[in-house]
């Protein structure tokens, strides 16, 4: 049984996500940073769950520890939770790229270990073409203009950090997605978007790939996109 782990997962794409995955027979591990909304979800989905800031080392590490000790493996990282502001100042800086960026750099080193020694390792990011250098500077993309500085720039950095994770551990697929304009609560402030279920559709696909799938891209429904 194919064992993943999805950040930021007791709602929106990560909780549609999981839900899609165990449909599929993966045994999925919530991340959530409240252990109860985490617990209520998994039960909902049929998952585990498991307490995870992704902001925090203390608690990524007992979190993959936790993994770890049921003995299962991990096969799979969805890195799916972030953070989205329209404020521009220090403090939102610094919590956008916390969560959105350096988030993936403590849960990917604390679950290499358990990647390296699985059949078909495979990490999705979910980043965002509001972070590609080529859709925000194109006047006909929706990207253009939209006045996200800190989310776009630490997307860029999310993706950035998936493409070199790829090129340091050739075994293990990396890649990050695009998984389309989404009504959450991210984005309620927008009014846009379709359901988190047609969303986690395209997180899925890339998910379940076998080993001689993609790596090193950033992909969206339609597959690789320029960034």
């Amino acid at each position: 049984m194919t064992v993943t782990l999805i950040t930021g997962a007791n709602k929106g794409i990560g909780r549609e996500t999981a839900r899609q995955l165990v449909a599929l027979g993966h045994d999925v591990w919530i991340g959530s940073r409240d252990p109860a909304r985490g617990a209520a979800a998994a039960a909902e989905v049929g998952a585990r769950s498991v307490q995870l800031d992704v902001t925090d080392d203390d608690s990524v590490r007992a979190a993959l520890a936790t993994i770890a000790a049921a003995g299962t493996g991990l096969d799979v990282v969805v890195h799916n939770a972030g953070v989205l502001t329209t404020d521009l100042d220090g403090p939102a800086a610094l919590r956008s790229f916390d969560t959105n960026a350096v988030g993936i750099v403590r849960v990917t080193e604390a679950a290499l270990p358990l990647l390296r020694a699985s059949a078909a390792p495979n990490v999705v990011t979910v980043s965002s073409s509001a972070g590609s250098f080529w859709a925000v500077t194109n006047p006909e993309r929706a990207e253009y203009g939209l006045p996200l500085a800190l989310y776009s720039a630490s997307k860029a950095a999310a993706t950035m950090l998936t493409l070199q994770y790829a090129k340091a551990h050739p075994g293990i697929r990396f890649n990050a997605v695009e998984p389309g304009p989404t009504a959450t609560d991210m984005t309620a402030a927008f009014g846009i978007g379709r359901s988190a279920a047609d969303s986690a559709r395209v997180v899925v696909a890339l998910a379940t790939t076998g080993p001689d799938g993609l790596t090193g891209t950033l992909t969206d429904e339609a597959g690789p996109l320029p960034w």
